[in-house]
């Protein structure tokens, strides 16, 4: 019996050790792939800059003052919001999805880009100014999640009826984002259908430094839960074994989630396919989740949204589209696959 659990336990340990190995690998190929995607993103535009007239302009502010101008006041802005975001909805759907349980839980589907889509709806109805738009988003977030945990909360946080009456928050939402869209006059109605569909044009400093920081706060905090997280995974009535209360410690990665999804939100729009697809991909990937994974879901999520960016403004013939229009035509077949597997029959309980 002995040697059966001093095997199990070296079993275990050379997964651990061969798992902590393959993420170590997969960060440093994310790395080097995510700095060369943010070289092409300083690089690229109407006036194509060598990496190095670029690189120049960007840390020593030498070279033609136009360069200076266009990286430093354009394209860094843009460029550091799409890794920004992306790395924060990315996460924010790693923790949905391990909270609630479900593979289908994201931003989208519990109703929190919708609070932020009608929060700036709602500010250009109302005539703000244009820098209090990602401020509105990032309180009609919070606001919809607090409606959410409002009409979830049963004694606890139940993971079905958080998704079940996320969809319907979900939906309500949109439909108010509708009629504001409808009822406005036709150049508030473009605007703020662009806003909504999720873009990065027109980022600038003060944006991308008020996100960086408050998004590397709620990170850190999404960290510092995460062996939470772990015990909550053996099971509610474990949890409370280990001395976890499951309802306090689920809500507070749900409020570390909505606080990123919302940042997120506010700097970019509601881009979607990212929270959903990125923790997918990682599990995938590097395996069940751990810290290390989770670091790695920001790492991808920033490398997808800034590729998709990329893509959105160089790589197709149309001028001015939203990133959100890209990542949306990505996810849609991925959901429907991720849908079609969830339906098929596992072969292991098919007896």
């Amino acid at each position: 019996m002995t040697a059966l659990a001093t095997d199990t336990a070296a079993r275990r340990l050379g997964a651990i050790t061969r798992q902590r190995r393959r993420v170590s690998l997969l960060a440093l190929a994310g790395l080097a792939l995510l700095a060369a995607a943010i070289l092409v993103g300083i690089c690229l535009g109407e006036n194509v800059l060598s990496p190095g007239r670029a690189l120049n302009a960007l840390f020593l502010g030498t070279g033609d003052r136009g360069d200076v101008l266009l990286v430093g006041r354009f394209r860094t802005p843009r460029v550091l919001s799409a890794v920004i975001a992306g790395a924060g909805l990315a996460v924010a759907g790693a923790v949905l999805q391990r909270v609630a349980r479900n593979p289908l839980a994201s931003p989208d589907v519990v109703g929190i880009t919708g609070g932020a889509s009608l929060g700036a709806t709602a500010a250009v109805a109302l005539g703000l100014a244009a820098p209090l738009t990602p401020l509105a988003a990032l309180g009609g977030g919070l606001c919809a999640a607090t409606i959410l945990g409002l009409l979830a909360w049963k004694g606890g946080i139940s993971p079905t009826r958080l998704v079940l009456v996320g969809l319907a928050v979900q939906a309500g939402l949109t439909a108010a984002v509708n009629l504001f869209i409808v009822r406005f006059p036709a150049e508030l109605a473009s605007s703020a259908l662009h806003w909504t569909t999720g873009s990065l044009y027109g980022r600038n400093w003060n944006e991308t430094i008020v996100g960086a920081i408050a998004t590397t706060a709620a990170l850190a905090a999404v960290l510092a839960l995460h062996r939470r997280a772990a015990v909550l995974d053996l099971g509610d009535d474990a949890a409370g074994a280990l001395g976890v209360r499951p309802g306090p410690a689920r809500l507070q990665l749900l409020a570390a989630a909505v606080v990123l999804a919302s940042l997120a939100v506010a700097l970019t729009g509601p881009v979607g396919f990212v929270a959903l697809a990125v923790p997918h991909l990682v599990r995938r990937l590097a395996g069940p989740p751990t810290a290390g994974t989770l670091a790695l879901n920001a790492l991808a999520g920033a490398l997808l949204l800034l590729t998709a960016d990329l893509v959105a403004q160089h790589a197709l013939p149309l001028d001015g589209l939203p990133v959100g229009v890209v990542t949306a035509t990505l996810g849609a077949p991925f959901l429907l696959a991720l849908l079609a597997r969830q339906n098929r029959p596992d072969p292991r309980t098919d007896r």
